[in-house]
């Protein structure tokens, strides 16, 4: 009889039996964690029900940017990936210098420009918030955070205007999502991945250089707690942004763009009234749309006085990120989206190691680092109150989060409904592209009435769009004199409008009663078309 070789049986012994050649595919290959995928999708679900509660408490969509983007998406799937850009000639997105710093938000858009584009972009708003609650999830389980998936749904709870912001049709959910993947990858030190996360975020939005705050801040807390200066993630950061900024569909003019459209500001450069994103809000407001965050960010700092032992890198990482986030938040309102989320993953990285050690006894203090799969597998093992306490935890989890998921996912569907109705401008739009030459120029009174008139007609060019700062950077005079026309400051506009800005026909909303009083009172403009949102005139040929 043959005799095994000893190595072969010193493995059986051990309990490892040498898989045979068949099984060569599954080495390269590693098993499917079943469990993981099963929860990853249930939870996706979930979260997608629970957007589009949010979504679809209105019909209309809540940010007029939302209109401009599900619109270039269209073009781009039915004109190429870079279509001509005409309609803003007057700023510093004319044809030939126009960027779209959100190129491939643009380009995940586009599987839902088939059908009606409304729709299509509510849907976006639901998938994609969705997806980076997923991620969000991620990093709570990849950092052994006690039912991280009962955790995720945390992100439904810290603050209604953060649900708000998520779901708008705009690209700060992809943003959230490419942070919380940094940091998932950077604390599980998985560097490399940072390299193509910078690339994409690059070209999915101009707040990349967050990328670099994230793995910055991981970098110093590495070197002050532990005296380990590990530059590798922020190399990989900085190579994807260098590479990303480089290798760009829009390079050089990319970096030019990126200058106009962050300096002004980030240094208060300029007086020009932006969007009230860029503006703080009042200390109540904040504690009362945020006030959940705000407690999650006290309660983990309490948890850090009562931990015995001294705060690691992982933990110190996620306060100082949520205390940079939210001096941000104090500074502008539209940083709204990144405070919350950091706040609970901090209070969950602060509270986990006590957790673990009230649920597992006093006898297993120094097993702290146990999974929840561990846990699970070695239950016979474990004292018998493990299973009581994990019950207990779970439960007290469940009471606290059910009833406040109610009550902010309530009031994020009540902010929904305030959004301005859909229709606004549509019917005016209609009546420019079926009376006015192609191409022909439209002088607007409100920058932000851009989206929605490119939204509903590309047959005409405009004024000023998507940021005043954008027409004031092109050409500070004109702009002065389009702030003042619109103002009502400047009597009879008629001819100015026609020979400085090469324009015909003005819409205006009914609000700018002093642009109205002028119009109404110059004989060579008439009223041509008028309905509930808004008012065109035609400039007569003296």
């Amino acid at each position: 009889m043959r005799t095994q070789p000893m190595k072969t049986l010193s493995m059986q012994l051990a309990g490892i039996y040498p898989q045979p050649k068949s099984s060569r595919l599954l080495r390269t290959f590693p098993r499917i964690n079943w469990l993981l995928v099963f929860s990853g999708v249930a939870l996706f679900a979930i979260y997608v029900a629970l957007f589009a509660a949010i979504q679809f408490a209105t019909p209309n969509m809540v940010d007029n940017d939302g209109y401009y983007h599900i619109k270039l998406a269209q073009l781009m799937r039915e004109e190429g990936l870079r279509p001509n850009f005409p309609w803003l000639p007057l700023s510093v997105l004319n044809a030939s210098d126009f960027v779209d710093h959100h190129f491939l938000y643009h380009v995940l858009l586009i599987p839902f420009t088939f059908g009606d584009l409304r729709e299509g972009a509510k849907w976006a708003s639901v998938i994609f918030p969705a997806f980076t609650f997923l991620a969000g999830w991620l990093l709570l389980r990849g950092q052994r955070i006690p039912y991280a998936a009962l955790g995720s749904l945390g992100f439904f709870i810290v603050s209604e205007a953060f649900l708000y912001r998520m779901s708008m049709p705009r690209a700060q959910a992809v943003s959230l999502l490419v942070l919380l993947l940094a940091l998932h990858v950077t604390l599980t030190q998985r560097y490399h991945w940072l390299l193509p996360l910078a690339f994409l975020y690059v070209w999915f939005y101009n707040a990349f250089p967050l990328i670099l705050m994230v793995v910055g801040v991981y970098v110093a807390t590495r070197w002050l707690l532990e005296r380990q200066l590990v530059l590798t993630p922020l190399v990989y950061a900085a190579l994807g942004l260098g590479l990303g900024l480089v290798i760009n569909p829009y390079f050089p003019h990319n970096l030019i763009f990126i200058y106009h459209h962050l300096f002004p500001k980030l240094t208060d450069a300029t007086a020009i009234s932006v969007g009230n994103e860029w503006y703080p809000y009042q200390t109540w407001t904040l504690v009362e749309n945020s006030g959940p965050a705000l407690l999650l960010f006290v309660a983990g700092a309490f948890a850090l006085g009562l931990r015995e032992q001294r705060m690691d890198a992982k933990t110190a990482t996620v306060f100082l990120l949520s205390v940079l986030f939210g001096l941000m938040l104090f500074k502008s309102r539209r940083f709204v989206e990144y405070f919350p989320p950091f706040a609970l993953i901090f209070a969950a990285l602060a509270w986990s190691p006590l957790l673990r050690q009230w649920q597992e006894g006093e006898a297993w203090r120094a097993n702290l680092s146990l999974s929840l799969e561990q846990a699970v597998t070695n239950l016979p093992r474990l004292k018998p109150g493990y299973q009581w306490r994990s019950g207990i935890l779970a439960g007290l989890m469940v009471v606290i989060l059910l009833p406040t998921l109610w009550f902010t996912v309530q009031a994020a569907q009540e902010n929904m409904q305030s959004a301005k109705p859909y229709q606004r401008y549509a019917a005016a739009s209609a009546w420019l592209q079926a009376n006015t030459p192609a191409g022909s120029p439209v002088f607007q009174t409100d920058w932000d009435d851009f989206p929605r008139l490119f939204f509903y007609n590309t047959h005409n060019t405009y004024t000023v769009g998507l940021d005043p700062t954008y027409m004031q950077l092109y050409d500070p005079d004109l702009y002065d004199l389009w702030v003042n026309i619109t103002r009502g400051r400047v009597e009879a506009p008629a001819q100015t409008i026609a020979e400085t800005f090469g324009a015909h026909y003005i819409i205006t909303d009914l609000d700018h009663k002093g642009f109205l009083r002028q119009a109404k009172a110059d004989p060579y403009l008439v009223e041509v078309y008028c309905d509930e949102y808004a008012a065109i005139f035609q400039v007569q040929d003296k």
